[in-house]
């Protein structure tokens, strides 16, 4: 009888024993904590931001103004949370929906709407699709968050379409406490074994504007796309590896890049 190699029943996990670091708003942890436990590690969350739904008569006037564009364009699963949370969400005959991304077009599934996502899931890849390549004269409802890159209304407008953009919720900056501050410190003991996850400058940003601790440039990371890729270097980081997609499984799956695949 042939006798299983000790190796496959015994090997570890590709992430035993690591730290992964979320800077996903608060309360948005529990998709990376799934992944990462999955390939052995465990998940510090350390959430700089925290999302608020705009609810003043404004934003709802605005939103209702872009759910009724020929485009309806969605740019996080926290507009499509929020959108929804403010007002009905159902398309009309001949109207295009778009997600930038997987996640948000799941987040839209889950209310029974079928969107079109770009395979490369950012801004460029969203504006590369079909729906977007002649809008000269037509309307794009714009549904998203002040902040970020505020790339996509400038592009569009440039291309010819009326932008109708409603900032449906806000991200509220928040301080680190005394105890993720003391676990991040206890994890950069051994920052070869700590693996940022980045799918936001602008978190990140927010994080090294909190964390003066020189250790942390030496942890790796893996960012959700290659614009991500070089904010990380801006910022001094130097173990970087590009992720498929911003999805936590996909953040995880390319660190180490050997195991990439």
């Amino acid at each position: 009888m042939r006798v299983p190699s000790p190796r496959l029943s015994s090997a570890s996990p590709p992430l035993h024993g690591w730290t992964v670091l979320s800077l996903r708003p608060r309360g948005q942890h529990g998709g990376l904590r799934a992944a990462a436990a999955r390939r052995g590690a465990r998940v510090l969350a350390l959430s700089t931001q925290a999302i608020t739904i705009r609810q003043d008569d404004a934003t709802r006037r605005a939103l209702i103004a872009a759910l009724d564009a020929e485009v309806v364009l969605f740019t996080s699963p926290n507009a499509v949370r929020a959108a929804a949370a403010l007002a009905s969400l159902r398309p009309c005959r001949g109207q295009d929906w778009l997600a930038v991304g997987s996640g948000t077009r799941r987040a839209l599934q889950r209310r029974g709407i079928n969107a079109q996502a770009p395979a490369r899931m950012d801004s460029e890849g969203l504006l590369a699709l079909p729906a977007l390549a002649d809008v000269g004269g037509r309307t794009i409802g714009l549904v998203t968050a002040p902040g970020g890159r505020d790339y996509l209304a400038p592009a569009l407008a440039a291309r010819g379409a009326q932008v109708w953009r409603a900032d449906v919720y806000a991200r509220v900056p928040v301080m680190l406490g005394a105890h993720p501050l003391a676990a991040l410190a206890a994890a950069l003991t051994r920052p070869q074994r700590v693996l940022l996850a980045l799918s936001s400058g602008e978190a990140l940003a927010a994080l090294l504007a909190q964390v003066e601790d020189p250790r942390l440039r030496a942890v790796a990371v893996a960012a959700a796309s290659a614009r991500l890729v070089e904010v990380a270097r801006a910022h001094g980081f130097t173990r970087i590896a590009l992720a498929a997609s911003a999805r936590p499984a996909d953040l995880l799956r390319a660190w180490p890049p050997a195991l990439c695949g």
